[in-house]
């Protein structure tokens, strides 16, 4: 919480931070006292505050709140929230190896400092985004775990409701955070020079060892549905498009007939902006239109779409879309995998090259322009190391020697269809010891990082003196890295 030079404002925040308090203690501690029949009582401080005009310190009376950690503004940090994320932790496959109390309620303090000031920045978030990533976290968890009843007893929670309660807030937490940690580094930049004092600043007998480097490329070759196959899902899209228009539920329909199975199973609701990595064709449309509008039927690499306007909010918006995709026969299947190994038999006689070949026929859009090599999303180059590899992509590429082109392989798009693709390794680079001029790129990835903490720090240290915070008098023998003590 901002101290405020308002009195009465103060007054008004404090009293509405204590009945918080007290709600947050009805839905996370009466269930564990009905179960244990047992109180955990820690002891924490809650302040009614006066600010004077130009000191960030306050008197204070204290009242004992059972079970809160900590204060950050206007996030109350109970214990039962430390011991939630352990288990989220546990639940997710996170190393607990040194991961203290202590630490983990400096990471929660952390995100709350992040979330508190996101709001004072008023960095806004989606309740369709935070809808969305929470269906997905539990249908993710649900598998992990064998079923709902399953996940429910292993976060001891009663039912559904609670669950989700619980994970929309952490949800919103972890958005806001993102959102105000981007803000923060936005506009940090690096010179080469920079980068040059970073590397030779680093000890000879620690620069990093870069393991073994491949870079990659492909040709895509997918095939084409016949015109009846695309004229049917096209009128199938208008059918549906007339029938919303009519009454009907676009959500229902998105759930009966959309193949994208992420948002389909979501009525189609997605939760956009310009920044996103989407096709241009769907972005063009989606935010061409009005709130309440549905598009006529358009296509993407992707297949059919139909997509209606749920809400615009600036350069955000809430949209849900319908894909459909034409139904591909065997018989065009097979004509595809004729046409890849017509051109690699055409690459291995020397006719063209693998380049060449990629730039001319591929149907990858994103990678023909660049002879088909693939860009590796984690590093943003062409260079992908070969343990970090993804095991599929890893098993298909190990077995090549040389200048091996891999015979007509069956790949699969996330939306389930099926193409062909040939991989060559176009370079390979041995481990080495990290060499300014040969991984410039990595280098400079690893100096901006630093600076980027830096910068982090600086703010953290800045928004802790701006910021009310108060941790109990249990916690304050922890050692935080950051000065959450204020001393």
């Amino acid at each position: 919480m901002q101290l405020s030079k308002n009195s009465l404002k103060l007054t008004i925040n404090t009293m509405k931070q204590s009945i918080y308090v007290l709600v947050l203690l009805v839905a996370f501690g009466m269930q564990a006292q009905e179960k244990e029949d047992a109180t955990m009582v820690s002891e924490t401080i809650m302040e009614a505050k006066t600010q004077t005009k130009d000191s960030t310190k306050s008197t204070s009376k204290r009242i004992k709140i059972d079970g809160v950690a900590a204060v950050v503004g206007d996030y109350i940090i109970l214990e039962s929230d430390i011991d939630k994320t352990f288990l989220d932790f546990q639940q997710q496959g996170v190393s607990m190896e040194g991961l203290t109390r202590c630490k983990l309620l400096g990471k929660l303090m952390e995100d709350k400092l992040y979330a508190h000031q996101a709001i004072q920045d008023s960095i806004e978030v989606s309740p369709g985004e935070i809808r969305d990533r929470v269906n997905q976290n539990i249908e993710y968890f649900s598998q992990q775990t064998n079923g709902m009843a399953e996940l429910l007893k292993f976060y001891a929670m009663e039912d559904e409701a609670t669950l989700r309660e619980r994970l929309t807030e952490i949800t919103k937490v972890q958005f806001l955070t993102n959102r105000m940690q981007s803000k923060v580094v936005r506009d940090v930049e690096i010179t080469p020079e920079e980068v040059r004092q970073f590397f030779e600043k680093i000890p000879v007998d620690q620069r990093p060892v870069i393991g073994v480097e491949l870079e990659v490329a492909q040709i895509i070759i997918a095939p084409e549905p016949s015109k009846e196959a695309v004229d049917k899902v096209i009128d199938k899209l208008k059918g549906i498009k007339a029938e919303v228009e009519a009454g009907s539920s676009f959500g229902t329909k998105a759930i009966l007939y959309s193949k994208d199975r992420a948002s389909g199973r979501q009525g189609g609701l997605m939760a956009i902006n310009k920044r996103m990595s989407l096709a241009k064709e769907f972005k063009d449309v989606a935010f061409s239109l009005q709130q309440g509008e549905i598009s006529d039927p358009f296509e993407t690499e992707f297949g059919w779409h139909i997509v209606m306007i749920d809400k615009v909010r600036g350069q955000e918006r809430d949209v849900r879309h319908i894909l459909l995709i034409p139904e591909i026969t065997n018989e065009k299947l097979e004509e595809a995998r004729k046409e890849i190994d017509t051109l690699r038999q055409r690459i291995m006689a020397g006719e063209l090259t693998f380049d060449e070949a990629a730039r001319s026929f591929s149907d990858d859009k994103e990678t023909r322009n660049n002879g088909g090599k693939l860009i590796n999303p984690a590093t943003y180059d062409t260079h992908f190391e070969l343990t970090k590899m993804d095991p599929e992509q890893y098993s298909q590429i190990e077995p090549l020697k040389g200048n091996e082109i891999s015979i007509p392989l069956i790949d699969e798009t996330r939306t389930g269809q099926k193409r062909f693709k040939l991989l060559k390794v176009t370079n390979r680079y041995n481990e080495h010891v990290a060499d300014y001029s040969k991984d410039y790129i990595k280098i400079k990835s690893l100096a901006l990082k630093e600076k980027q903490l830096k910068e982090v720090g600086k703010w953290i240290t800045q928004k802790i003196e701006d910021t009310y915070i108060n941790v109990n008098s249990d916690n304050r023998k922890c050692e935080f890295t950051n000065n959450w003590l204020k001393k």
